[in-house]
């Protein structure tokens, strides 16, 4: 794991494996709390549900619970002190459909939302969340940008930013 960038509100990471990929949501996923969302971008096998397992253990979420994603059923819910709300909106043409979910319960609720294809529904975050762009470039090896919209979420980027220097 290569810390890459750092700017006040965002830090870019090189991972070069999926435990790697796996870690950096563990340790942004010890920093989340009830209400928090963290939208996702990124192409199919990019690493986004690896990422996501990280958040999970990051809240407390067993490692036995098998993190897997939601995309046939859109949203999968796991249990923990802070519950992990985990949608995945690939199979979503119209971002619109997420109103049947009761998205405002999960996005507003005692757990933390992680949005797949975040992209398809930017129009519905609220003004603070996490964004994290996926790029790989070659086979395993993932650029992880991680950027924090609202003074909270940039203020967590500093902590990360620490953390992943040491």
């Amino acid at each position: 794991m290569e810390l890459l960038a750092e700017v006040s509100d965002f830090i870019i990471v090189k991972t070069d494996n999926p435990e790697e990929t796996e870690k950096v949501g563990m340790v942004l996923g010890a920093h989340l709390g009830p209400g928090d969302i963290v939208s996702l971008i990124g192409e199919l096998g990019s690493g986004k549900t690896c990422f996501t397992r990280g958040i999970a253990c990051g809240l407390g979420i067993e490692k036995t619970v098998p993190i897997v994603s939601p995309t046939f059923t859109l949203i999968n819910e796991y249990p923990g002190k802070t519950p992990l709300f985990h949608f995945d909106l690939y199979r979503i043409d119209d971002g619109e459909k997420i109103f049947d979910l009761g998205y405002r319960e999960y996005f507003h609720g005692k757990g933390v939302a992680v949005i797949e294809w975040g992209e398809k529904v930017t129009n519905l975050l609220p003004d603070e969340y996490f964004l994290v762009l996926f790029s790989s470039p070659f086979d395993e090896i993932r650029e992880i940008k991680i950027k924090g919209q609202g003074k909270r979420f940039i203020d967590i980027i500093k902590s990360l930013r620490n953390y992943l220097k040491n």
